[in-house]
């Protein structure tokens, strides 16, 4: 029987990240399903990566487990026996409230309002490089296994520069996952403009971009979002971490509401006829998430890699994958199963 082939679109969220390593590495063990092609900011940048680099040039599904635990392993230190079994005992809700008030968050967090990254030495070692220069970037950049789109945000223009094939490379992958408030800004070559520009994670623009995924004529019109940044939280946020936390929510969601609400006028036009049937692309979209979990994390939890909190997030994706394939897999390639009028009104 032949596969159902989908397009993954990998949100980032720093540490978050770790449920979508849990998503992925069920998705990776169903049988029925073929990654085609792959779009991720930040997080998710290194989550796709992790698997191209396994699935190209006749690699397993398995091979990319396997990468994905070997990232996450170096990300957490996951595999440090010495301090997960103590931590595991607390629910990452309360991890989350410790990192938040503990004397080294505080003082990085004022420290932040004062000091930029140009202007200590430290701003400009980005932590993830020792890990994205083990990346085999031969197979990251080759065109067999799923294709692979790289966003990150332009500083001087504000726009979105997706980097694909070729254009891959550690720095680009180290550009989408650059927060500004501790890193100094990538610089990379941009043919466009025939000079060195400045790049920032790219969920200031896109998180992630889909149009690369939508617009591809060689790609299936199935579009699975895996979300790490809640849409909706019930409570007002008063304190000022609360107020901070769900703004950086809502301004890493806000690029992907507009590329939803896009692609629903579309689905709307097709309806009524104002366009043609078969004129663009049908692109049904699907999401995998756990809100509930995410809303008792915070900005700490994304900065700051537990073992136990990552560990939790990987058992949420799992489970969150699984709860995907029993209730919508049968719909890929036929029906959408997000409500994006609900969704974007």
């Amino acid at each position: 029987m032949a596969r159902k082939r989908i397009n993954l679109a990998l949100q980032g969220g720093g540490a978050h990240g770790a449920f979508t390593w849990g998503v992925l590495d069920r998705l990776l063990q169903e049988p029925e399903l073929e990654i085609a092609g792959i779009s991720g900011t930040s997080a998710g940048t290194l989550n796709g990566a992790a698997v191209k680099a396994a699935l190209a040039k006749g690699g397993t599904n398995e091979d990319a487990r396997e990468n994905l635990d070997w990232l996450w392993g170096q990300i957490g230190g996951i595999h440090d026996t010495r301090f997960a079994p103590w931590l595991e005992v607390f629910p990452p809700s309360v991890i989350a409230a410790a990192l938040e008030f503990s004397p080294y968050a505080v003082l990085a967090e004022t420290m932040e309002q004062f000091v930029s990254p140009y202007d200590t030495p430290f701003g400009a070692h980005n932590p993830l490089s020792r890990i994205v220069q083990e990346f085999k970037y031969d197979k990251i950049c080759c065109d067999s296994g799923p294709k692979f789109h790289v966003c990150a945000t332009n500083v001087r223009t504000g726009k979105l520069r997706v980097f694909t094939g070729a254009e891959i490379g550690e720095a680009p992958i180290l550009a989408s996952a650059c927060l500004p408030t501790l890193f100094r800004a990538v610089e990379i070559f941009d043919p466009a403009t025939d000079r060195l520009e400045s790049y920032w994670d790219g969920g200031y623009s896109a998180n992630p971009a889909l149009e690369p995924l939508t617009q591809d004529p060689e790609l299936p019109g199935d579009v699975v979002i895996v979300h790490i940044n809640p849409l909706h939280r019930e409570a007002i946020p008063h304190t000022a971490k609360e107020i901070s936390n769900r703004v950086n929510e809502i301004s890493f969601n806000s690029s992907l509401i507009q590329e939803l609400a896009h692609i629903q006028s579309i689905h709307e036009m097709l309806a009524d006829g104002r366009l043609v049937k078969g004129s663009m692309k049908d692109v049904l979209i699907h999401m995998i998430a756990d809100d509930g979990l995410m809303v008792t994390l915070s900005e700490a939890t994304k900065i700051y890699p537990n073992p136990a909190v990552i560990l939790s997030l990987k058992s949420a994706g799992e489970a969150a994958a699984q709860s995907f394939l029993d209730a919508d897999l049968p719909s890929v390639g036929v029906r959408p199963t997000v409500d994006l009028a609900r969704m974007i009104c």
